[in-house]
């Protein structure tokens, strides 16, 4: 069994376009995001997944390895799965775990990629994903953040783009963060572990009704019927989706030296 760490970063986005190459502090982001993932110690392996040569060079430049994958991928779950087959040169083992890591989060913490590792090979669990809690109604109610709830053993039950869970009684001064009914809801993280043999699975079953309708992949898992473990994060990340961000985001690297 080997466990792998690997970036999706495509050139293109609608709101940044060649975010993997902006520079902040100095070096490319794509850079930053490899140097924080190569630093999880749960990782035998750590590579880029992309579709642009100039990305496999600024990868390359810092020391990293990167891999093409066509631009046409449905998800970056079938990227994952499309760029450790290339990297191997072959499949990989069912028992091999693969972790899908942002490439936009330089910040990442690498203690919890190492959560999530722990956390897939403690149980009989399929995948493996992070949460933390929801800090204001804004959030709760924004189609943008993703909500999760939990079951007893802390697998997701149902991931939506709707506040959830619902509290009936609520009533307009609820707060998000101690509501009346007890509960705590909470935000996903994008950040996934598999199961290779699961990972086999899921990249061959078509999308369901509800991924297409909420625009979120994990919800074809639990529709496959999936158990999918969850690690309690306060850590909300730190994504760059803009200039603006990457501006934000450089000025926290700098003054980390």
């Amino acid at each position: 069994m080997k466990t792998y760490g690997i970036i999706p970063s495509r050139f293109g986005s609608s709101r940044f376009p060649g975010k993997p190459l902006a520079i902040l502090a100095g070096k490319p982001l794509v850079a930053w995001v490899v140097e924080a993932v190569k630093k999880a110690k749960s990782l035998d392996e750590v590579f880029v997944a992309t579709d642009d040569e100039r990305i496999v060079k600024a990868v390359e430049d810092c020391g990293g390895v990167a891999v093409m994958t066509p631009s046409d991928l449905p998800s970056g779950t079938d990227r994952i799965a499309c760029a450790a087959k290339n990297f191997l040169g072959t499949d990989f083992a069912d028992d091999d775990i693969l972790v899908n890591i942002q490439g936009d989060e330089p910040l990442i913490d690498p203690a919890l990629i190492d959560s999530l590792v722990a956390k897939l090979k403690s149980g009989s669990y399929e995948m493996a994903t992070a949460v933390t809690p929801i800090k204001s109604i804004e959030d709760f109610n924004a189609k943008s953040v993703v909500k999760v709830v939990l079951a007893a053993d802390d697998s997701a039950l149902y991931f939506s783009r709707a506040p959830i869970p619902c509290n009936r009684d609520a009533d307009p001064t609820f707060q998000v963060s101690a509501g009346r009914s007890g509960i705590v809801p909470y935000r996903h993280l994008g950040i996934y572990a598999y199961r290779g043999g699961f990972l086999k699975r899921y990249i061959v079953e078509p999308q369901c009704d509800l991924e297409k309708t909420e625009k979120l992949e994990q919800l074809r898992a639990l529709y496959m019927g999936a158990k999918i473990a969850v690690v309690r994060t306060n850590d909300e990340g730190v994504g760059v989706d803009t200039p603006e961000d990457a501006e934000r985001v450089g000025k926290i690297l700098e003054s980390r030296g």
